[in-house]
């Protein structure tokens, strides 16, 4: 599958632009957290790019979230490490390679990261540093949705959380544009 096939289903079954951008966050995640720890930065990508591919279907049964996305993907023959990380994002099989556990840390990270930059008085992501971003991880109340538990979980990455945080931030930075946040 060519990153362009897996945007053209992303137009196909997403509809909600705020989701499509969420995607392409986890997606410049994925691959800047592979280029670091040595991954396959397309398959990583691949993988972020497509993990919400069924949200909208299976919105009112979370159950089956995934399941859709592992069907409509299988005429692609994509690597089983790609399904396997997908299903991981959401629980569905347990986290057992550094791609599931990034990509499960870096789902709620984006979320995070878009919250603080929209409290940002800038509102640009170039405006946010880890410090500020670090200050609204502490926060308890704020994007109550970012699972901290999941986000420190990036520990079985080998990385520290500022380290995780830090490679999340300038990935999203880089796409600014694309976010809608520059």
């Amino acid at each position: 599958m060519t990153r362009e096939e897996a945007l053209e289903l992303l137009k196909q079954y997403l509809h909600n632009k705020n989701l499509i951008k969420h995607c392409l966050a986890v997606e410049q995640c994925m691959r800047a957290m592979a280029k670091r720890l040595g991954g396959n930065e397309d398959a990583w990508g691949l993988a972020g790019l497509v993990h919400d591919l069924d949200y909208e279907l299976t919105e009112k049964s979370p159950e089956l979230h995934t399941r859709e996305t592992v069907k409509i993907l299988e005429k692609y023959n994509l690597p089983s490490e790609v399904i396997r990380a997908i299903q991981a994002h959401a629980g569905k099989v347990p986290c057992e390679t550094a791609m599931d556990w990034a990509i499960y840390s870096i789902d709620p990270t984006t979320g995070l990261i878009i919250a603080a930059t929209l409290m940002h008085p800038e509102k640009k992501l170039k405006a946010v540093d880890l410090e500020f971003l670090k200050r609204r991880f502490k926060e308890k109340g704020f994007a109550r949705g970012a699972k901290r538990e999941e986000i420190e979980q990036c520990a079985n990455l080998g990385l520290s959380l500022d380290e995780f945080l830090g490679i999340c931030l300038q990935a999203m930075q880089d796409i600014d544009m694309d976010l809608g946040l520059a």
